[in-house]
């Protein structure tokens, strides 16, 4: 009789091995794996998104071509997000912020490497970053390490001008929805741009 076959593990679960149970259910099912043939869909409205800082607007805007951040700002911001398992068992995502005019993107891809979580963003997944991951009170903390740019071939370190705090957790007005807080600060200027709202998810057929 052959051997049963270990269940698939996420990214996540693969980083923080047991501290993966001091989660939330909710964000059990959020941060856990996806079956095969499955994607997870999540919906809501942030609060606040975007960027206030003028100045950086001409780089925001060339980000958002890469499909890494966005130049706009806006309250009450429409979002949704669509999780994909990956071939090699990473985990993609597409966010969508729907502003009055138009909408923009978010594109990134997770992997585990010597056990460190690292993400890929852009449609060309161009940007990496190395991120520590955390439990804390049951929810979901992240923070950005090292940065790296891919061109071509070639992994280039880039100088850590910015800094990603994200915190995720169940929402204590509502258990069936999770909210989400995603600050990038930079030396001198502070906070440079910020997601922040609440959103329901399921697992789906894809």
């Amino acid at each position: 009789m052959p051997a049963p076959q270990p269940k698939p593990r996420s990214v996540y679960q693969r980083v923080l091995g047991e501290r993966f149970f001091d989660l939330d259910p909710r964000l059990q099912q959020y941060f856990g794996p996806l079956p095969v043939g499955m994607v997870g869909r999540g919906h809501g409205v942030y609060e606040i998104a975007g960027s206030r800082r003028r100045m950086l607007r001409p780089l925001l805007a060339w980000m958002a071509w890469r499909r890494i951040l966005f130049p706009e700002f806006g309250r009450d911001v429409p979002f949704t997000v669509v999780n994909t398992l990956g071939a090699s068992g990473g985990l993609s995502a597409v966010r969508t912020f729907s502003f009055p005019r138009r909408e923009r993107f978010m594109e990134d891809t997770m992997t585990v490497a010597h056990g460190h979580l690292i993400d890929r963003l852009g449609r060309r997944r161009g940007l990496e970053v190395a991120l520590a991951v955390s439990v804390h009170e049951g929810g979901l903390r992240m923070r950005s390490g090292s940065f790296w740019l891919h061109v071509g071939p070639v992994r280039v370190p880039l100088p850590r001008v910015a800094t990603l705090v994200l915190d995720e957790r169940t929402d204590p007005a509502d258990p069936g929805r999770q909210r989400v807080d995603v600050r990038i600060m930079a030396p001198l200027l502070g906070e440079v741009f910020r997601y922040a709202g609440a959103f329901t998810y399921e697992v789906v057929p894809g």
